[in-house]
C-alpha cells in the first residue's frame, strides 16, 4: 500500500485533511472580508464625474449633528439647510440660474425657480396634504381585521426634478399637460430622523447620497436620457407620511422606476434587499461593489425585521418599479444615538454613493418600453463576493428546479443501468455466483457495506448543533445578540467534531470504499426531497430565497454522477469474482465459506500476529518462505488514531490478486476497488464545497446580522440559533463525505474550540456597549388628572429590563410594574411615576416658577360640537402648545373624517379602512397650528350638545351611546437638556449595556378625555 499513500492528492488521511481544510479557511476567510469589511472609499475626493467625497462627509456631520424628527425645530434648521445646500450646488452647476430663497421657506403653491430649459428645477412643496389610513391588525381567534387607524398629514417635502435629454423643455407640471411617455426616475432618501437617533445612516446617508446625485447630474456631460426626480421627503420615520405626502404632488405622475436610499440598521455595506422585478433589479448590476441577496426581501414579506421603508408607498399607492438599498447593521444602534458620524465613516457612504449613481444611469438610460416581457417578473438576485451581481427570473428558477427534479434522478437511473450492463455496479452487490467445475462459487462482493453510514454521522450531529440552538434559547438567549460569532463558532465545531467521531468509529469497525458514494447519494435523495419543496414555493408563494439550494442541489446530483461514473474504473464484478475465487487460486473447500474481501480483520491483537511462537506465525513459517517477492506488510499492523488495526493478507492465498493490485487497496476496504482512481474525489469535492458554500455562506452571514439584534424589537429568541445551526448544517455538509479520511489534527483542535465557546457562550453576559440592548421610552401625562407614567419596553425574558429601570434614581421607593406590552408584541413594559416633563416652555418668568404639572391644562385645548342631529357627526377642534403633531383616539371606530384645509380624497389611497379608525393622527407643518376636524362614526344616539374641555368631568357623568375617547398631543425634541428630564435620567444613569429607542411617534403623549 505504499503507493497508495505516498500519493499527494490520493484519497487517504493526509491529503484529505489538508486540501479539504485549506478549501474551507481560504472560502470561509472571502466570505467574512465581504461581510465585515467595506469597501475603502477611494483616496481621490472625486472617483465619479462630479462628485465630492469629503464634501458628502462634510454634509453628513452637520446633517447629524442633532435629533431632528419631524415634531422638532431642529427639522425646520435642517429643511433651510438642505435647500441652501442644493442651491449652492445648482449655482456652481448651472451658471445664470437665479434663486431666491424666500420661495423656498414661504411658498404656498407649487412654484419653481427659473424653470424652462433649466437643467434642475427645485420645489419647496408645503401645500401637499394627503390623508390615508392603514388596516388594523388581524385577529387570531375569528380571522377578521380590528379597526385602523388614519392619519393626516401637511408635507414639508424637497423635490428636485433633473432634465432628461428627452423629457424637452416643457413645464408640464405648471401647465397641467401630461409629462413625458417614457417617464422619469425617482431616488428617494427621507430628511427626519427618530426623535432619539442623530439619523447619521438612517437617513443621513441617503440625504447625502442625494445632494451628490444632483451635484453629478446637473454637471457638464452627466445629463441624463430620462429625467431625474431626487426627492428629500420629511416624516417617513412616523408612518412613511413625506412619500405619501410626495403622491399630491404633480411630479409624482412622472417617474417609472425609483431607487430609495434607506437605513435599516446603522452602517456596514448597504445591501439592495428589495426589488420589484427582473428588469429594474438588472441596473443594480453596474454598481461597483454589488451587495445583495433576493432572500432578504423574503425575510421583510414575512415580517421576521419588523420595519418598513418607503419603498411599501412607491410600490403599493404610486405603482413603481423600483429598488430598496438600505444598511443593515449593527441594528442595536438603529434608531438610537449611536447612529452618528462617529459610529459610521466615509466608506459605507462611499458604498452607497458607488452603487446608487451608477444604478441610477442604467434606469435613466432603460430604453425597454412598457410591452417588455421581463417587466414585472419576479427576480432573483445575489451578489458573488461583492463584485459581480447574478440576476434572473423567477420562472427561469422554477424551470431549472422542475428540471433538477424530473432529469437528475433519471439521468443517475441511466447511469446506473449501464453500470448493470457492465457487470460493475457494486453498489448493494452482496456476493457474485462464480461457476466452478460442477459447483458453483460465491464471492463475496460487500458492495451494501457503507450503506447507512452518512445518516448515522448526519443525524446526530444535526441533531448535536440543534439542541445547542434551545441550550442557548433555555440557558443564556440573548448571547448571540452581542455574540454571534461565538455561537457560529460553537455550532460549527460541534457539527464537524460529532460527524467524524462517528463516521471514523464506523469506518473502523466496517471499512467501505463505497462510503463517499452513499453519502452522496443520501445526500441526493435528501436534496431532492427539499427541492420539492423549494419548487412549490417558487410558485405558489413567488419565493425566490430558496435560490441557494437549488445550486446546493445541482452541486450534489453533478458530484454524485461523477461518483457513479468512478465505478466505470472498477473490473467487472465477474471479471473480479472469477479472479479470486477459491477454485481458481487453489483454496481448500473450507475456505469458500469465508469471505475472501480485504475488508475483514484479524481477532488477534498485533502483538498476537508478531509474537515467534503463535500459531499463525509458525504457518507463515512453515508453509512459506519468504522471498524479494513476499509482501513486506502481510503482518503489519500499524496502529494510529487516523489509521486503524488492518489485516494484510497474503494475497496469493485470500485475494488473488498480485501484490501490485493489493497495494492499492485502502485499508480494509474491499479488494476490488483497487482500481478507483485516486484524485476524483478532489473534484467531487470541488463541485460540492465551492460554489455551496459561497451562495450559502453569504446568505448566512447576512441573516445572522438581520436577525441576530431583532430580539430586542420583540422577534422570535430561538430563530437567530435555529438558523445559525440549520445554515451550519448546509456549510458543512459538502465536507461529510470525506470527513472519516480526517485525520484527528483538526476534529480534537475543533472540539477544544467548541468546549470553549460553549462555556463563553453559556455564561457571558449577553450586552456590551458595542452591543446595547435597545430599550423604548416613552411618557404619558394626564393632563386631566396629573398623572405622569414614565415606560420602558424591552425584552420579556430575564430581569434585564426591571434591572434598568430599578437604577434610575426617581424609580428608588417606587413600585415598577411590568406587564406586557400592547404596542410591541413579543416584549413588555415596565411603568413607574417619574419626572414631570418641561416640553412646553412658561411664557412668563413668573409662571416658570409654578411647577410643571400644575400647568398640564394649559398645554392641549379643545373644543367639541355635535354636528346634525340625523347622524353621528361632531366637529372637533384641537391645538397644542410647542407641537405640531396630535392625535384622536377613539373607544368606537369611527367611519369617516375631514380636516379643514386637507386636499381631495386619493382612490388609491383610502382614508378610512372599511373596519373603521380607532385612532386619527394629525400632523402640520405649522406650530401650535389647531385642527378643525370632523369624524363620522356608527350607531348611538346624538344630543346636539356642544361643550369644552372644562365641564368634561360633569359631561363623563351623563355617558351615552355617542363616542368618547382621549385627545393626545405629542412632543418629540429632545435636543435640549431638561426638557424631558426622564428621558435624560435614562441616558444618564442606565448601564451602559443600554441603548434607548422611541417607543411611539412622541416622547412626551399628553392626553385629555372626551365624551361625546
Amino acid at each position: 500500500m505504499g503507493n497508495r499513500f505516498s500519493n499527494p492528492i490520493g484519497f487517504t488521511p493526509i491529503p484529505v485533511t489538508i486540501i479539504s481544510s485549506l478549501v474551507y479557511v481560504a472560502l470561509f476567510v472571502a466570505l467574512l472580508t465581504t461581510h465585515l469589511i467595506v469597501p475603502s472609499a477611494p483616496s481621490n475626493n472625486s472617483p465619479i464625474a462630479g462628485i465630492n467625497l469629503t464634501e458628502a462627509w462634510q454634509d453628513l456631520q452637520h446633517i447629524s449633528g442633532g435629533f431632528h424628527p419631524y415634531n422638532s425645530r431642529w427639522n425646520d434648521e435642517t429643511r433651510d439647510w438642505l435647500l441652501r445646500r442644493i442651491e449652492r450646488i445648482l449655482a456652481t452647476n448651472t451658471k445664470g440660474l437665479m434663486f431666491d430663497r424666500s420661495k423656498y421657506l414661504h411658498d404656498t403653491q407649487f412654484r419653481a425657480d427659473i424653470s424652462r430649459q433649466s437643467p434642475a428645477v427645485v420645489f419647496s412643496d408645503v401645500t401637499s396634504n394627503v390623508t390615508f389610513s392603514s388596516g388594523g391588525k388581524r385577529n387570531d381567534r375569528t380571522s377578521d381585521r380590528e379597526p385602523g387607524v388614519s392619519v393626516y398629514f401637511e408635507g414639508t417635502n424637497i423635490v428636485v426634478y433633473i432634465r432628461g435629454s428627452e423629457d424637452g423643455d416643457q413645464d408640464w407640471w405648471s401647465t397641467g399637460q401630461k409629462p413625458p411617455e417614457k417617464g422619469g426616475v425617482l431616488v428617494n432618501a427621507h430628511y427626519d430622523s427618530v426623535s432619539t437617533g442623530y439619523g447619521a445612516t438612517d437617513d443621513g446617508v441617503g440625504v447625502v447620497s442625494i445632494l451628490q446625485i444632483i451635484k453629478h447630474f446637473t454637471t457638464e456631460g452627466n445629463k441624463p436620457k430620462k429625467g431625474i426626480v431626487a426627492l428629500l421627503n420629511n416624516g417617513e420615520e412616523d408612518y412613511l407620511n413625506g412619500a405619501r405626502a410626495f403622491s399630491q404632488h404633480p411630479l409624482s405622475k412622472f417617474p417609472r422606476t425609483f431607487l430609495n436610499l434607506e437605513g435599516a440598521g446603522a452602517g456596514g455595506r448597504a445591501v439592495m434587499f428589495r426589488s420589484t422585478d427582473t428588469q429594474v433589479t438588472k441596473a443594480y448590476r453596474k454598481a461597483r461593489y454589488p451587495f445583495a441577496s433576493v432572500l432578504s426581501g423574503d425575510v421583510f414579506k414575512r415580517g421576521i425585521i419588523r420595519s418598513q421603508t418607503d419603498y411599501l408607498v412607491f410600490t403599493e399607492n404610486l405603482g413603481f418599479r423600483g429598488l430598496d438599498i438600505a444598511f443593515y447593521g449593527p441594528r442595536a444602534r438603529y434608531h438610537t444615538d449611536q447612529d452618528d458620524a462617529r459610529h459610521t465613516s466615509v466608506d459605507p457612504l462611499w458604498h452607497m454613493l458607488s452603487a446608487s449613481i451608477p444604478t441610477l444611469q442604467a434606469l435613466s438610460s432603460d430604453a425597454s418600453d412598457s410591452d417588455s416581457d421581463s417587466r414585472g417578473s419576479d427576480a432573483v438576485w445575489f451578489d458573488l463576493f461583492g463584485r459581480i451581481l447574478a440576476v434572473f427570473e423567477l420562472h427561469t428558477l422554477f424551470a431549472l428546479s422542475v428540471a433538477l427534479l424530473v432529469v437528475a434522478p433519471l439521468l443517475l437511473i441511466a447511469v446506473g443501468i449501464v453500470l448493470y450492463k457492465e457487470d460493475k455496479l457494486y453498489v448493494l452487490s452482496r456476493r457474485k455466483q462464480v461457476p466452478s467445475g460442477d459447483d458453483v462459487d460465491s464471492v463475496p462482493l460487500h458492495g451494501w457495506k457503507g450503506f447507512f453510514q452518512y445518516l448515522v454521522l448526519l443525524l446526530p450531529a444535526s441533531a448535536a448543533v440543534i439542541g445547542l440552538a434551545f441550550l442557548m434559547n433555555k440557558v443564556n438567549p440573548f448571547i448571540v445578540y452581542s455574540s454571534p460569532y461565538a455561537v457560529w463558532s460553537m455550532m460549527l465545531s460541534a457539527w464537524f467534531f460529532v460527524a467524524w467521531f462517528l463516521s471514523c468509529t464506523i469506518d473502523f469497525l466496517r471499512p467501505s470504499a463505497l462510503t463517499r458514494l452513499y453519502s452522496l447519494l443520501w445526500l441526493f435523495v435528501i436534496g431532492w426531497i427539499v427541492l420539492i419543496a423549494i419548487a412549490v414555493l417558487e410558485k405558489r408563494q413567488n419565493i425566490a430565497g430558496g435560490y441557494f439550494i437549488v445550486f446546493y442541489f445541482l452541486a450534489v446530483f453533478v458530484a454524485t454522477s461523477l461518483a457513479l461514473l468512478e465505478l466505470f474504473g472498477l473490473p467487472r464484478k465477474s471479471q473480479y469474482a472469477e479472479e479470486v475465487s477459491p477454485s481458481n487460486i487453489g483454496a481448500t473447500p473450507s475456505h469458500r465459506s469465508q469471505s475472501i474481501s480485504s475488508g475483514q480483520r484479524l481477532a488477534q491483537t498485533s502483538e498476537e500476529q508478531q509474537r515467534p511462537g503463535s500459531s499463525e506465525h509458525q504457518n507463515v513459517e512453515e508453509d512459506e518462505e519468504a522471498t524479494e517477492s513476499t509482501s513486506l506488510l502481510r503482518n503489519d499492523r500499524h496502529t494510529t488514531f487516523a489509521h486503524y488495526p488492518h489485516r494484510n493478507k497474503n494475497p496469493t492465498e485470500e485475494h488473488g490478486l498480485d501484490e501490485t493490485k493489493e497495494r492499492k487497496v485502502y485499508l480494509g476496504e474491499q479488494a476490488w476497488s483497487w482500481s478507483l482512481p485516486g484524485w476524483l474525489w478532489i473534484l467531487q469535492f470541488l463541485l460540492l464545497s465551492v460554489i455551496p458554500i459561497i451562495l450559502t455562506g453569504e446568505i448566512a452571514l447576512l441573516l445572522t446580522s438581520s436577525i441576530s439584534q431583532t430580539l430586542a424589537d420583540g422577534s422570535s429568541i430561538l430563530l437567530p440559533y435555529i438558523a445559525i445551526a440549520f445554515f451550519t448544517i448546509l456549510l458543512l455538509i459538502p465536507v461529510s463525505p470525506f470527513i472519516h479520511r480526517y485525520t484527528y489534527h483538526v476534529p480534537i483542535f475543533l472540539f477544544l474550540v467548541f468546549v470553549g465557546t460553549l462555556i463563553y457562550n453559556l455564561l457571558a453576559f449577553p450586552f456590551s456597549s458595542n452591543n446595547r440592548l435597545k430599550v423604548y421610552f416613552d411618557q404619558r401625562v394626564d393632563l386631566d388628572t396629573g398623572i405622569n407614567t414614565i415606560s420602558l419596553t424591552g425584552i420579556k425574558d430575564g430581569p434585564y429590563l426591571r434591572d434598568i429601570a430599578a437604577s434610575l434614581p426617581s424609580t428608588i421607593g417606587q413600585e415598577i410594574t411590568c406587564v406586557g406590552s400592547k404596542r410591541r408584541l413579543g416584549l413588555k413594559e415596565c411603568s413607574w411615576h417619574g419626572l414631570p416633563p418641561e416640553v412646553v416652555p412658561s411664557i412668563s418668568p413668573l409662571r416658570s416658577s409654578i411647577p410643571p404639572e400644575f400647568r398640564y391644562a394649559e398645554w392641549l385645548s379643545y373644543n367639541i360640537t355635535h354636528g346634525n342631529v340625523t347622524r353621528n357627526e361632531a366637529h372637533i377642534t384641537v391645538s397644542g402648545k410647542n407641537t405640531r403633531a396630535c392625535k384622536l383616539v377613539f373607544d368606537t371606530p369611527i367611519s369617516d373624517f375631514s380636516v379643514a384645509g386637507g386636499a381631495a380624497e386619493d382612490e388609491r389611497i383610502p382614508k378610512v379602512p372599511k373596519e373603521g379608525s380607532k385612532e386619527l393622527r394629525l400632523w402640520s407643518r405649522t406650530w401650535e397650528k389647531p385642527w378643525h376636524v370632523k369624524v363620522r362614526w356608527n350607531g348611538g344616539k346624538d344630543n346636539g350638545s356642544s361643550f369644552s374641555s372644562v365641564g368634561l368631568r360633569k359631561q363623563q357623568q351623563r355617558r351615552d351611546q355617542g363616542l368618547n375617547g382621549r385627545v393626545v398631543c405629542l412632543w418629540s425634541d429632545a435636543n435640549e437638556s431638561g426638557v424631558i428630564p426622564a428621558l435624560d435620567e435614562v441616558w444618564k444613569y442606565a448601564p451602559t449595556w443600554v441603548a434607548v429607542s422611541k417607543n411611539s411617534d412622541g416622547l412626551v403623549e399628553g392626553s385629555k378625555s372626551f365624551l361625546i
